[in-house]
């Protein structure tokens, strides 16, 4: 089994970031079980089951670009004012924001995207696809793995984080799970451009 398929199955099963489980594979020489052992130890496979419990705290964080004319405001909850106010969470939230202002998404995750939207543009992507001549079920697959880029592209959680390309938003949420041993999510965002959106006479 390739090292890239063997990181991309360590994540499913633990949840952890792509980096750790890069590592948790090398220390273990690739034994899957002892890079599951080696990232329970560390506390980031712990991180999913934390991923239901209730979120109700949190910060709301501003972020303006240097220049003044990006603003951006992001929600991001976790289980209680301790942990809101941590300097590790409050990184996490400033970071997000950052993001968002330089990588401009235009939703939360994929269940942010209208349906109108995705079929749009998997239809887009098949007559892309057969107008290099494929057909049949190849169509539908070409389609797939497209919006998955898409997503990859245009959804906050599951853009490449602009600081360490290597990881998601998903993935830097995550590690702060595991690291700060509360639930949290991102709850929503806007992004101001200015001038965007005027009214043209």
């Amino acid at each position: 089994m390739s090292s890239a398929k063997l990181v991309s199955d360590l994540r499913e099963r633990t949840g952890a970031g792509f980096m750790d489980c890069k590592t948790a594979l090398v220390e273990s020489n690739n034994d899957m079980e002892k890079a599951i052992e080696f990232l329970r130890k560390k506390g980031l496979a712990a991180a999913l089951k934390k991923a239901g419990r209730a979120a109700n705290q949190g910060r709301i964080q501003s972020y303006i670009h240097s220049n003044g004319k990006i603003g951006v405001l992001v929600e991001v909850n976790c289980e209680t004012d301790f942990v809101a106010n941590t300097n590790d969470f409050q990184s996490l939230v400033q970071n997000i924001a950052m993001h968002v202002a330089a990588a401009n998404p235009r939703f939360l995750d994929e269940a942010g995207v209208p349906a109108d939207i995705v079929e749009k543009e998997k239809s887009i992507f098949r007559q892309q696809a057969e107008e290099l001549g494929k057909k049949g079920p190849v169509l539908d697959k070409i389609a797939e793995g497209k919006i998955g880029k898409f997503f990859s592209e245009n959804c906050l959680l599951k853009q490449p984080y602009v600081r360490e390309p290597e990881k998601s938003i998903e993935d830097l949420v995550k590690e702060a799970i595991a690291k700060l041993g509360e639930n949290i999510s991102v709850r929503r965002f806007v992004r101001f451009q200015l001038g965007e959106g005027k009214a043209t006479t």
